[in-house]
């Protein structure tokens, strides 16, 4: 399958871009802006994720001789489809940085560029970002949550949405996780592979010893027991305790244990126990089955003796969030800023072509993001985006731009970066998050507002759309 096919969009957009060239607008300037509405998993934060992939894309996205000919059989008029046929991405891309922190309302990305080209990329961006943003949001929750002595095993896809168990590895190496057991996501994004075994392989066996000793031989530098099969306590652990033990004799170390079932935190201590009386407290305990940031915690709240956490489905699905609701809005066209009325106030975009400044106390910590027009500097005072009667004064000297233009005339404007790269950069922009927005329960809202300008723009607009429509 050719993922850089421009068909990776929606049929509307087609439509819609058909629309624009038989009427002379489809080279028209226009500007969009990606953003969010509400934080997934009651979180504080997005951690933003996606963007390398996104901008490989737009820089290779084009139509096939074979994709106009399946659009000429669904009835797109043909000089459109010549059209279609030169079609690249050829416009600017501003962006906050991947592996930064991102909150409701303010813009990630704008794209400018022909009103076509920047339609017909909407649908991939927003599939490609939304999804990565959320996986990584949630592997950051689970790191976050299991603290930085504990090794993380990204195990999902196998659960995953199909080709997405891909996007999934890599997100999740970025949200903080260190090992994925998806071989493919090692190999594309360099990412350290991890794996035990199932427990097949045990059942192939006429008996469970033979089996470990089979597997010890076979791996012996990398050596980890599932233990749950029959028994853990009275056949698995005692199997693995006597594998150990030969394997010692040999000069080399079992690695660790595997739990896959049952009441993990008592297994756990009583396997820790069993290994240390053993003499063997250098094997590692590691735990799956159904794990996520929440369970995670009851198990240190019950000082589970776990070293290594497996995460698979409730990780790379997203559990109990399945989308991140980014979206994709016109904020400019021929050079006028644009906006969509709405009865609800938050359903309205912000105007006009934009930057995002963030700002920070005198320990380096970030504060607020205020909005304001592109150009102007950064504003000494925000008000609410939808309680116009909130205002927060604050000091343009410990602000930092947030939006770079990473793309000029549809290609990069710096090296790829690398997912280890972004994985730093995550841990580094997550440490300058105030502790009350990581919480799990009752985070503190992280203040985004509006300029005087802004706010002043779209106060007009409203006025000017809703006089034009007589309400």
């Amino acid at each position: 399958m050719d993922f850089n096919t421009a068909l990776y969009t929606d049929l509307y957009q087609l439509a819609m871009g058909q629309a624009y060239f038989l009427k002379g607008k489809h080279g028209t300037e226009a500007t969009f802006d990606y953003f969010y509405r509400k934080t997934p998993f009651n979180s504080g934060y997005v951690l933003f994720c996606g963007l390398e992939e996104a901008l490989d894309w737009l820089e290779k996205v084009s139509f096939s001789r074979e994709d106009l000919d399946y659009l000429s059989e669904q009835g797109f008029d043909s000089g459109f489809i010549e059209y279609l046929a030169d079609f690249k991405f050829t416009g600017t891309v501003k962006s906050v940085a991947e592996g930064e922190i991102v909150f409701p309302f303010a813009p990630i990305i704008t794209v400018t560029g022909p009103v076509v080209e920047c339609q017909i990329v909407e649908t991939y961006l927003l599939n490609c970002l939304n999804f990565q943003s959320l996986i990584a949001t949630k592997a950051s929750r689970i790191r976050y949550i299991s603290g930085e002595d504990k090794a993380l095993a990204e195990f999902g896809l196998r659960r995953a949405q199909g080709y997405a168990g891909l996007q999934a590895s890599r997100a999740s190496f970025i949200g903080g996780f260190d090992t994925t057991s998806n071989v493919l996501a090692g190999k594309t994004f360099q990412i350290p592979i991890t794996g035990t075994m199932a427990h097949a392989y045990i059942q192939s066996y006429d008996d469970e010893l033979t089996a470990f000793r089979d597997f010890a031989e076979t791996h012996p530098d990398n050596c980890v027991l599932l233990v749950d099969t029959y028994n853990t306590l009275n056949s698995g652990i005692p199997n693995a305790i006597t594998v150990a033990r030969e394997m010692e004799k040999k000069g080399k170390k079992l690695i660790g244990i595997r739990l896959d079932s049952g009441d993990l935190a008592y297994l756990s201590k009583a396997a820790r126990k069993m290994l240390d009386d053993a003499g063997l407290s250098y094997v590692k305990i590691a735990a799956s089955n159904q794990l996520d940031e929440h369970v995670i915690r009851s198990l240190k709240e019950q000082r589970a003796a776990i070293d290594i956490f497996g995460v698979g489905t409730n990780l790379v699905v997203g559990h109990e969030n399945a989308a991140l609701d980014g979206v994709y809005k016109l904020c400019s066209f021929e050079d006028k800023p644009r906006i969509k009325i709405s009865e609800n106030l938050r359903k309205m975009n912000f105007p006009g072509q934009k930057q995002v400044y963030r700002y920070f106390n005198g320990n380096g910590k970030c504060i607020a993001d205020a909005i304001t027009l592109e150009g102007l500097e950064a504003p000494d005072g925000m008000a609410h985006p939808f309680e116009p009667h909130k205002r927060m004064p604050l000091n343009p000297a410990l602000a930092e731009p947030l939006l770079q233009e990473v793309m000029r005339e549809g290609k990069r404007l710096s090296p790829v970066r690398s997912v280890r790269d972004i994985a730093a950069a995550a841990v580094k922009n997550l440490g300058r998050l105030p502790e009350e927005h990581k919480r799990f329960d009752f985070p503190h809202v992280y203040k985004v507002g509006l300029s005087s300008e802004i706010e002043q723009m779209r106060n007009h607009l409203k006025s000017e759309k809703l006089g034009e429509s007589g309400t």
